[in-house]
């Protein structure tokens, strides 16, 4: 078995934390909020995609 990249752990947990923020954002009815996580989530998710491609880039996946 490979080794564990703990960094693509956290992404995973942050994108899904976003996820879930969107769903009780809808459920309070908070625009605000469902902005805010929407947000977060293309952030986490992009900077997620490229440190990926730049650890691929590099040889250490």
């Amino acid at each position: 078995m490979k080794e564990i990249k703990w960094i693509f752990i956290f992404f995973a947990i942050a994108a899904a934390s976003c996820m879930i923020g969107m769903g009780i954002a809808i459920a309070e009815k908070s625009i605000l909020g469902l902005i805010l996580c929407i947000v977060a989530l293309f952030a986490v998710m992009g900077f997620g995609f490229s440190t990926k491609a730049k650890m691929r880039r590099a040889g250490k996946l």
